[in-house]
């Protein structure tokens, strides 16, 4: 028997996205209705790259600032952690609550206030005067970039073909790989200013709002399926019947990968920024060598969307997931297992860069995995819930890393160790992967919950 969550109906103001899939081969048959969706969705994605990396780029030299200490006080480095692990929280609880309001309101309306949502916070970074002020704007600027991650996510797979979502998923992910280059740009360009001038860029993604609230439509799958329902489900109903299975496995995979990624993606710059301290490097210097470094990374990692993507049509989605975790567990290794120069790591950033492919897949594989008016709540639940996990992780393993000594060249090494340890959790994440399934409609023509 089909679930109520999704069972036809023909809505009078549902709006139409033609033509039918079957049709549907080149990008030139794709209706206006579906460009502007896809259009929307991508560019949203841009700007929570740009807003999201921002304060990686100036975490350790800005709370320095903030706190009146130098940068190799671990008490810098211990709370940079803190408003890094408040961001991944934020985000988490973002997914959850804007997925909810997408489910109910629409995937367009929950957009709008998703982007607004990071864009004024972001931007409110500039003034803060203490550290927990930092704290604050980071946590509430990321509820509104992971719930775009949600909403983005099922507004595309609502609206363009379903065999093209492999491609789509490295498409989308591309938009984040592009708005953090974005960041890396403007903290190059304001690499001679202080740290705080570079959350001024992130108010940019405000003025996109003026543009979707007009153009936009939301997805005639939503209209029907809202239609259709007697009522909206709750997000209790993730954990009944079939869907609870998906849901658990998607959470363990989401929580492992994403607890070592962040590792990798907060503390790389981190590290490396105190390996050229090392070195005597000038302040100027540091930061562009560190910000080209991380656009090494988000070059190679638009690169990784694409081979995410071809093996994903070429394996499915959980053979395609499970390779790329076991890739980036062993570039992880190789670059952290012994102490490198400078030059060298960047070389080996390349490498991880090409596996962070991975978290492009989960971009179209999650939604169509729960049914239509839990999809954005279910992605946005279960994979910002492992934002929880990365949170908890971006302090523990610097806090576990030992001990060896004062100043510099200990930081550098416990930062170095705390990389190698969190790059083990991929292992885990691989076993799990082999467990899921894949997509329902792709599989056939089953709703995802009967």
């Amino acid at each position: 028997m089909t679930s109520q969550l999704d069972t036809p109906a023909s809505p009078a103001d549902a709006v139409p996205f033609p033509p039918s899939e079957q049709r549907i081969t080149r990008l030139r048959d794709l209706s206006p209705m579906q460009w502007k969706s896809g259009i929307a969705a991508w560019l949203g994605w841009l700007f929570d790259g740009l807003d999201m990396h921002l304060y990686t780029l100036v975490a350790v030299p800005f709370v320095s600032q903030l706190m009146a200490l130098p940068q190799d006080d671990r008490s810098v480095t211990t709370h940079s952690a803190y408003i890094q692990a408040a961001f991944l929280i934020g985000w988490a609880l973002g997914g959850g609550f804007f997925g909810c309001i997408a489910d109910r309101l629409g995937r367009s309306r929950a957009l709008n206030l998703t982007i607004l949502t990071y864009a004024l916070f972001t931007g409110l970074s500039f003034f803060a005067q203490t550290w927990w002020h930092l704290f604050i704007f980071r946590f509430l600027a990321a509820l509104g970039i992971g719930g775009e991650w949600a909403v983005g996510a099922s507004l595309l797979s609502e609206t363009w073909p379903k065999h093209w979502r492999p491609w789509l998923a490295a498409v989308l992910q591309t938009g984040v790989n592009i708005g953090i280059l974005l960041a890396c740009l403007a903290g190059a360009l304001l690499s001679g200013f202080q740290e705080r001038y570079v959350f001024l860029v992130g108010i940019l993604p405000a003025f996109l709002t003026l543009w979707i609230r007009r153009a936009v439509p939301e997805p005639q799958e939503w209209h029907t399926a809202k239609c259709a329902a007697a009522e909206s489900p709750k997000l209790r109903e993730l954990f009944h019947g079939p869907t609870r299975r998906i849901t658990i496995l998607t959470i363990l995979v989401c929580s492992l990968s994403l607890t070592a990624h962040w590792a990798f993606m907060f503390w790389h710059a981190q590290h490396l920024r105190q390996l050229l301290q090392i070195d005597n490097w000038e302040k100027q210097a540091q930061t562009q060598m560190v910000t080209g470094a991380f656009a090494l990374v988000m070059v190679t990692s638009i690169v990784g969307n694409f081979v995410a993507a071809l093996l994903a049509k070429r394996l499915g989605y959980r053979g395609a997931i499970l390779l790329m975790a076991v890739g980036y567990f062993t570039s992880m290794v190789v670059t952290y297992s012994v102490n490198r120069d400078p030059q060298v790591l960047i070389a080996l950033f390349a490498l991880m860069g090409l596996f962070q492919g991975l978290f492009a897949l989960f971009t179209m594989y999650m939604p169509p995995l729960f049914p239509t008016l839990l999809r954005t709540t279910g992605a946005g639940f279960c994979y910002n819930i492992g934002r929880l996990a990365a949170a908890a992780g971006t302090v523990f393993f610097v806090v576990i890393s030992p001990l060896s000594g004062e100043g510099l060249e200990a930081s550098a090494d416990r930062m170095r160790h705390a990389l190698l340890y969190a790059g083990f959790l991929f292992i885990p994440a691989a076993i799990v992967a082999a467990l899921l399934p894949e997509p329902p409609d792709e599989r056939s023509t089953v709703a995802p919950v009967d």
